[in-house]
């Protein structure tokens, strides 16, 4: 017996209104939030994905973004403040099946869960993240964030912050992350073909989602014009090739913070094994996931505390 009976190899016919819930509630955030665009895009890219609610994990950190699995019906787990990855990690090496997705701020992902995003990406995890960029920390009322730019204005840096800020995708990139793109909450078309893509990736996959934020961050107006990079004769380089992708890594940065916005697929390598495939290659992940062998009322289950005093016993 499946641990998720709904999961299996055969097409099904999904509905983006599947995930919506059956009493919606009214979303929160401010009019014209670009994160109203990462939920409408999320919702277009599941049926293209082929999955059900039933088969979807969301795990969300804390800020506007953390809302995101208030408004999409699946299974959603609203963690600590930078602690969404972990345990969206833990539910994939549980049960390997199911769709885990994790979403958060850059506030939330790229400073305290800085660590989390690092490692996680280093390992290869078969997930995706999607990091609500809007330069400022909203929920909390407009503070300089770590991708907030040099001379940026706010409540807790009144004279300009004197940092530079984070380069998540290089960061991502130079971390191990196995898919880099980025896409903008105003380009909805890139915004779902870029999401199914990430989901579609086995091992981590990272989606730096450019969100505007009309309240609290007027400087960052709504991210246009925009550059997809794929259509640009400008750009032409190897999305397979990390030398290559760095370098334009680091040209879209650079520019975001001049004004110009270049988004699109930066990095892709589809020849890594994921991190469960790494452990069962070296015999440290069972090839029946936990999640299955505890619905099947025949397994032995284990109890690594009864190894443990065995040992020291």
């Amino acid at each position: 017996m499946s641990a998720f009976s709904a999961i299996d190899d055969e097409e099904q016919e999904i509905d983006q209104n599947e995930f919506t819930p059956g009493i919606e509630p009214q979303a929160t955030w401010c009019p014209g939030c670009g994160d109203f665009g990462v939920l409408n895009a999320l919702k277009q890219a599941m049926p293209e994905v082929g999955r059900t609610p039933d088969e979807t994990l969301l795990v969300t950190g804390i800020g506007c973004s953390g809302k995101l699995n208030s408004y999409f019906d699946c299974y959603g787990y609203h963690s600590l403040h930078g602690r969404s990855l972990p345990i969206a990690r833990a539910a994939k090496l549980a049960n390997p099946g199911l769709e885990v997705i994790a979403a958060g701020g850059d506030g939330d992902g790229y400073g305290i869960g800085g660590n989390h995003f690092m490692h996680t990406a280093r390992e290869n995890h078969d997930m995706t993240y999607i990091v609500f960029n809007n330069e400022i920390f909203g929920l909390t009322k407009g503070q300089t964030s770590p991708t907030s730019p040099k001379g940026h204005k706010s409540k807790t840096q009144p004279h300009g912050s004197a940092k530079d800020p984070v380069r998540p995708l290089s960061l991502s990139l130079a971390s191990g992350a196995s898919y880099v793109a980025r896409t903008a909450a105003v380009n909805p078309r890139q915004a779902k073909e870029i999401l199914v893509e990430a989901i579609e990736h086995d091992g981590f996959a990272h989606v730096d989602f450019l969100t505007q934020c009309p309240t609290w961050n007027k400087d960052a107006g709504e991210y246009v014009p925009y550059t997809d990079i794929q259509d640009d004769d400008e750009f032409d380089f190897d999305i397979t090739d990390r030398r290559e992708a760095a370098d334009m890594m680091y040209e879209a940065e650079s520019r975001l913070w001049e004004g110009e916005v270049l988004t699109g697929r930066f990095y892709q390598d589809t020849s890594r094994r994921t991190y469960t495939e790494e452990k069962q290659k070296i015999g440290e992940a069972p090839a029946e996931p936990l999640a299955e062998r505890y619905f099947d009322e025949d397994a032995e289950w284990e109890r690594s505390v009864e190894e443990i005093r065995a040992n020291h016993t």
